[in-house]
């Protein structure tokens, strides 16, 4: 069981990693949009490209961190139920909605994500605006994104079975 909260705890770092490093997205996101308010409201100058820009920015901020959420808890959870269940059961509950719903969904989004950005990158595929930016890159981040949240939900796992086990992380 030891290698098995080694990988748990590779598989945290990644998560923690990745997580404290695109939050940083935040901040070009915010200033961005500050620029462009000022600009367009104050200047009387919008830009043709900030809107594709901070569609692209928000995007990646919003779907590369998830799996970082999922590490901390962040994600939305019915608690009403499980809240009256001891830890072991909870676990095993845990367990259970992992692999029945997590993964399956995980690896479906993984495929089509792939072949999504692949199609995307072939075609060199661009946005309909007159700034035009391409978009392939920011589609490949569904596929990293859902490969990291099935990293995380591996960890997940490992932690419930730790807890099945009587042991605690």
């Amino acid at each position: 069981m030891n290698i098995a909260i080694k990988i748990s705890k590779f598989c945290d770092a990644i998560s923690e990693w990745t997580g404290r490093i695109f939050a940083w997205v935040i901040v070009p996101l915010v200033l961005l949009t500050v620029m462009e308010v000022v600009l367009r409201r104050f200047l009387g100058s919008p830009t043709i490209w900030s809107f594709e820009v901070l569609k692209q920015l928000y995007g990646l901020h919003f779907m590369i961190v998830a799996a970082f959420g999922l590490l901390y808890g962040s994600h939305v959870s019915v608690d009403v139920f499980t809240v009256m269940l001891s830890k072991k059961r909870r676990a095993l509950l845990d367990i259970i909605g992992y692999v029945l719903f997590f993964f399956p969904f995980v690896i479906v989004c993984i495929w089509q994500g792939y072949s999504f950005a692949a199609t995307s990158w072939a075609m060199k595929e661009t946005t309909w605006s007159v700034f035009a930016p391409p978009i392939y890159p920011i589609k490949t981040v569904i596929m990293i994104t859902f490969i990291l949240l099935l990293i995380q939900g591996i960890s997940e796992v490992i932690k419930r079975i730790v807890i099945l086990q009587g042991g605690d992380l």
